[in-house]
């Protein structure tokens, strides 16, 4: 009896692992950035240093921002004519115009908020981690 139970658990876990495995196969990753990194060409030359890796699509900004938003809600977003900027708790995903579709960028928020807050301002919203204050009279209050 005793090997009887052993063969059905090991059963399972083998059916659950296969499930899971299935289910990442078809879904992608399970964040922004991996949605990125599985749907879109890596483009290397266009990364800003080690901060911003970039990717490439043929779509304009205003699709692949929907099929980002649709697989991930941002915490914030903000759009103008320069292209579309996305905030999640870690990562932002920023989408520019480029001939003939879209460059795509990945970075740590705590890169991200100080490059692009001329842009977004506060549309973004305080970042988890992201220190933008000075320390002037009044600082920390």
């Amino acid at each position: 009896m005793t090997y009887r139970r052993w063969f059905f658990v090991g059963t399972a876990f083998a059916l659950l692992g296969a499930v899971l495995a299935g289910f990442a196969m078809f879904y992608g990753s399970f964040s922004p950035r991996g949605y990125v990194e599985d749907h879109y060409s890596r483009t290397a030359a266009r990364d800003i240093a080690s901060q911003a890796t970039a990717y490439r699509s043929d779509k304009p900004p205003s699709e692949v921002a929907e099929e980002v938003t649709s697989a991930w809600k941002p915490a914030d977003q903000y759009v103008d004519g320069s292209g579309v900027y996305l905030r999640y708790d870690d990562d932002s995903v920023v989408i520019l115009p480029l001939a003939g579709g879209s460059l795509i960028l990945l970075e740590g928020l705590r890169t991200a908020y100080p490059r692009y807050h001329g842009t977004v301002g506060n549309a973004w919203g305080w970042g988890r981690g992201v220190t933008v204050r000075g320390g002037g009279p009044g600082a920390g209050k």
